[in-house]
């Protein structure tokens, strides 16, 4: 009997290599960065509240959105005329908590992990 192989998708040949390439240039930016941090810790916020939060205007912060609803990273719920965000799931998360973690270790302000971990 023929079963196909599956990859695992944390092997160097996996599919989902390029998708992951595509993730990454989604947080490639400083504003959607400051977005996934602002949303990491809230239920929702507002799209004028996200704006309050990262210093750029609701219309800016409603692009960088757009573009985080389209890589399904964030979810829309409406309240009238108010568009409120919140994460789709933990991912983007700990992704973006990921990639602070390493900046810190980067300038040497983190201390560093014990061995084996």
């Amino acid at each position: 009997m023929h079963v196909d192989k599956k990859t695992c998708g944390l092997d160097p040949d996996s599919e989902y290599v390029e998708l992951a390439v595509e993730v990454f240039a989604m947080l490639a930016d400083a504003t959607r960065i400051r977005i996934i941090l602002a949303l990491r810790n809230a239920e929702e916020l507002s799209v004028n509240h996200l704006a309050d939060i990262v210093d750029k205007s609701p219309a800016a912060v409603s692009q960088h959105l757009a573009k985080l609803r389209l890589a399904r990273m964030v979810q829309p719920r409406r309240v009238g005329t108010t568009a409120f965000y919140r994460l789709t799931d933990e991912h983007a998360s700990e992704l973006v908590g990921d990639a602070v973690r390493q900046a810190e270790h980067v300038v040497g302000n983190a201390p560093h992990h014990a061995e084996g971990q």
